[in-house]
């Protein structure tokens, strides 16, 4: 079994390490870490077949063996991301405020590391990578928990990062991985209060939601996605329609895929079937209400359960409204507060969606799956925070940093 006490002593040793790290030395090694990962392909490919293997023989959805597959480009885009984060400023000592009190002193709010970042995370073995990007740049040390679905393919993407990092003479345990799997494992990491300073989860509903009921540490939470995207009766088809294929079917798998629909009962007659028609060339399966399953020839009757449903497949919902304020109180009632999408081309109707709809990120006339650090300009993210303290959307190096008061003086005592 795994020492976590040893792991946790380990990473407050980094961390004050990585504290004292100027912004060159980071950067320097994250492209040599980019580099590496490259170079390291062949081996990372191989142990990633072996999850894959695994995957498939157990009869895992397709959505997550999605959400599992390396290939060469995703292993590009992973040190892609690395470098983008390298050439982002360091957020590390910026004077966020400078304040002189009437006796002479100073008191400047400065950015600071958050210290040691645990990240429990499900199949999605770029988040190693990411992670530790991100981890790293704002000067954290990280432990991760990866699932068992993508155990080797995190311990090889682990060994590379750790590798590169003892090449630049770095404390290598700036990264830890904990290996063991088993679920006694990772309650008693979600306890590890004396070391770790904030835990973030990424991954289903389930392991987002036992880790804020079961940990002692602070925790970040991050999202599920059941996505909406609301077609107004104002909506220009053109871009509904492209915009609407791209959000539920570029990549199934994702948090940031649409799931559900929501369309103004006055361009039902027209926009139905020509949805129907572009969703049945990418075989999607329609689950309308009722009154939407009048102008669609093949659909599955929508439940009150569908609606609020992260299918993670070739699914999607259709609800009929007749207003904005419809749509917007039924998004409320069933989103996970992540990413909602208008498509309208009526800005009074655009602005009261912005205004109306709780959620993370809004979008006016684009696809949901934008929600994403890299297109964001972050580089790599940490995850999609649904929450309203700290951290809100993707998170990058900013919501990885925490404030320190310093404060100079001359001399000065208290009266």
């Amino acid at each position: 079994m795994t020492d976590l006490i040893q792991l946790g002593k380990a990473a407050v040793a980094a961390k004050y390490k990585m504290q004292l790290l100027d912004t060159d030395t980071k950067n320097k090694a994250l492209l040599q870490i980019a580099r590496a990962l490259v170079a390291g392909e062949s081996y990372i490919l191989s142990e990633n077949a072996k999850d894959i293997e695994k995957g498939e023989k157990n009869g895992m959805h397709p959505g997550m063996i999605d959400r599992l597959r390396l290939t060469g480009d995703r292993i590009r885009a992973m040190a892609e991301g690395l470098e983008q984060v390298a050439g982002l400023p360091d957020p590390i000592h910026e004077v966020l405020s400078t304040t002189t009190r009437p006796n002479g002193l100073v008191i400047k709010k400065v950015r600071v590391p958050l210290g040691v970042i645990g990240i429990i995370y499900e199949s999605r073995p770029n988040v190693t990578a990411d992670a530790f990007g991100l981890c790293f740049k704002s000067g954290n040390a990280v432990i991760l928990k990866g699932g068992s679905d993508a155990i080797h393919s995190n311990i090889a993407i682990t060994k590379v990062i750790r590798d590169a990092l003892e090449g630049e003479n770095l404390d290598a345990n700036a990264i830890q991985l904990i290996e063991d799997t088993n679920r006694e494992t990772t309650q008693k990491f979600m306890r590890l209060d004396q070391y770790v300073d904030v835990l973030i989860p990424r991954g289903s509903a389930g392991l987002i939601r036992a880790v804020v009921q079961n940990s002692t540490i602070p925790v970040i939470e991050t999202g599920s996605g059941n996505c909406h995207i609301y077609v107004d009766k104002d909506a220009d088809f053109n871009k509904a329609i492209p915009i609407i294929i791209n959000a539920k079917t570029q990549r199934i798998g994702v948090c940031n895929a649409c799931e559900s629909l929501v369309v103004h009962k006055d361009i039902e007659k027209d926009f139905l079937p020509l949805l129907e028609k572009a969703l049945k060339e990418k075989k999607v399966e329609i689950r309308a209400d009722k009154d939407a399953g009048q102008f669609i020839k093949d659909y599955a009757p929508a439940t009150e359960e569908d609606f609020s449903t992260e299918y993670l497949d070739y699914i999607i919902s259709v609800k009929t409204v007749s207003s904005v304020e419809e749509a917007i109180e039924h998004i409320n009632a069933h989103n996970t507060r992540h990413s909602e999408a208008i498509i309208t081309e009526n800005k009074e109707a655009a602005d009261k969606f912005k205004a109306g709809v709780d959620a993370a990120c809004v979008y006016v006339n684009a696809s949901t799956r934008f929600t994403d650090g890299f297109e964001f300009g972050f580089g790599a993210e940490i995850g999609i925070s649904t929450q309203k303290l700290h951290a809100r959307g993707p998170m990058g190096l900013n919501e990885l940093t925490s404030y320190q008061y310093q404060i100079e003086g001359d001399g000065q005592i208290r009266p």
